[in-house]
């Protein structure tokens, strides 16, 4: 090919000028603003067939950031509670009387324990004088057994009678205070009252019978101080 024919074909070519593609980076530039306004448009809240992903979020709330929610209170108010002086002087007054009450029944609680107290105390000062009382009465009263002893050994000759008087003025001295000799033979064995020293066979008594006292037993005021010692048939 000829250097003219190769000139006249370039000729011919459509020249591209720069202006093209600026203009096409202009076309490109425009389809994506709208495509951004597109997107960016609200949806109307209704509107079938969409839904919306930030329905129900918060969008003030940062992604992963916990929001901590205030419990309701129900009948709560903000304004502060006003008191007036008349009721500041009527609940001084109420606590004035409720100390009051207090004092008197702490006063009155320590009067009863005082007063308990002094009662215990006096009883065992009666009981401590009754027993000294008694002792004093059974004194005086063995006093004219030990006067007739005295008597009895001083005299000359037999003083058996003089022994039996004197014992028998003892017992009575003993019983008015409340002592009261047991009688034993012939009677049925009671381990309460009695104590069995030995026993015996006897045809004359049945089984579990006292024959025989050895020493006397005595009761004092419906207790036994001491048990009889007996001899008791087998």
């Amino acid at each position: 090919m000829s250097s003219e024919e190769r000139r006249r074909r370039e000729e011919e070519l459509p020249r591209e000028s720069p202006r093209g593609d600026e203009e096409a980076q202009q076309e490109q530039q425009n389809a994506g603003e709208q495509e951004v306004e597109y997107l960016s448009e609200p949806v109307e809240a209704g509107e079938p067939g969409v839904v919306s992903e930030t329905a129900g979020e918060d969008l003030s709330v940062a992604p992963g950031e916990f929001v901590e929610e205030e419990p309701f209170e129900e009948g709560l108010s903000e304004e502060p509670l006003e008191i007036t002086q008349d009721e500041l002087s009527v609940l001084a007054d109420e606590l004035e009387l409720a100390r009051r009450e207090r004092d008197e029944y702490l006063d009155s609680m320590r009067r009863m324990k005082a007063e308990m107290e002094n009662s215990r105390k006096r009883q065992e000062r009666e009981r401590a004088r009754n027993v000294q009382l008694a002792s004093e009465n059974l004194v005086r009263e063995l006093l004219p057994v030990v006067d007739n002893l005295e008597r009895a050994l001083e005299a000359e000759g037999d003083i058996h009678e003089g022994v039996r008087a004197t014992r028998d003025q003892l017992l009575a001295a003993l019983e008015r205070e409340g002592l009261v000799p047991l009688v034993s033979d012939g009677e049925s064995f009671d381990p309460a009252v009695h104590e069995a020293i030995m026993g015996q066979p006897s045809d004359e008594h049945e089984e579990d019978t006292v024959i025989q006292t050895l020493e006397r037993g005595y009761v004092l005021n419906g207790r036994p101080i001491r048990p009889a010692k007996v001899i008791v048939a087998r």
